[in-house]
């Protein structure tokens, strides 16, 4: 009976509260990570280890690592084994990229409206925190889409304008969010229609004055100034999908 048995859902109808199997599994190694037992850069098990101490199949356990691997939790290095990762905030949000580049209509409203959040918040935090370096890089980037009207070049300099800032926030995991939020597809799809409209020389002095309250370090300045900023695209938007 054994993995048989345990493969069974709990009451031999639907599954039990805690899901299947599988998911069990997912549970247990994410508790033996949070418990420390299992800590970032440490080899696992082996998967025929793992099964036994839980009570569970194989092809379960294995399941289990394929889907903590997809979620960058957990990495395969060739010939050595499976191995917590670091455990980044950059690498367990990936994936959160791939909902801002295949969201349409409504969705990207509502992605809009929580980038506007985080990105107030996160030109807040770095003009109080901003040094002269990530300063210089911002002051770059903002020099750089004045300097050309090829929408490729503004968008890639617009990217790294509001990366430079997300990085001065000296916060790692909001910078992985926004990130997620502000891909190259993403920003493609929504910027490249908004500046057809006219709106370079609007998102021009937008960005200056994000700039100019960076260069002050006057935080409230710089939460209204890219809260206003994502804002007038937002709203574009909404007007496009008559909200």
């Amino acid at each position: 009976m054994g993995a048989a048995a345990d493969e069974a859902p709990a009451g031999g109808g639907p599954a039990g509260p805690k899901g299947t199997v599988t998911q069990r599994a997912i549970e247990r190694i994410r508790a033996m990570i949070a418990e420390g037992s299992l800590e970032p850069g440490r080899r696992l098990p082996t998967e025929r280890e793992l099964a036994a101490s839980l009570g569970i199949s194989r092809s379960s356990m294995r399941e289990a690592i394929r889907a903590l691997t997809v979620l960058g939790v957990l990495e395969a290095r060739h010939g050595s084994g499976i191995y917590v990762t670091g455990l980044r905030a950059a690498d367990l949000l990936e994936t959160f990229g791939v909902v801002a580049d295949l969201s349409q209509g409504e969705r990207l409203v509502e992605l809009l409206e929580v980038r506007r959040v985080l990105e107030s918040t996160a030109t807040a935090l770095a003009a109080a925190r901003i040094t002269p370096e990530h300063l210089a890089e911002v002051e770059e980037h903002l020099a750089a889409m004045d300097a050309t009207d090829d929408p490729d070049r503004i968008l890639a300099h617009d990217l790294a304008f509001h990366r430079a800032i997300a990085v001065a926030a000296g916060n790692e995991t909001m910078a992985a969010i926004l990130e997620g939020l502000s891909t190259r597809t993403f920003r493609a799809r929504v910027w490249r229609g908004y500046q057809e409209e006219g709106a370079i020389a609007r998102t021009r002095r937008e960005h200056a004055a994000i700039h100019r309250a960076l260069a002050a370090r006057d935080p409230e300045a710089a939460r209204a100034a890219a809260a206003a900023h994502v804002s007038e695209v937002e709203q574009w938007l909404r007007g496009r999908l008559g909200r």
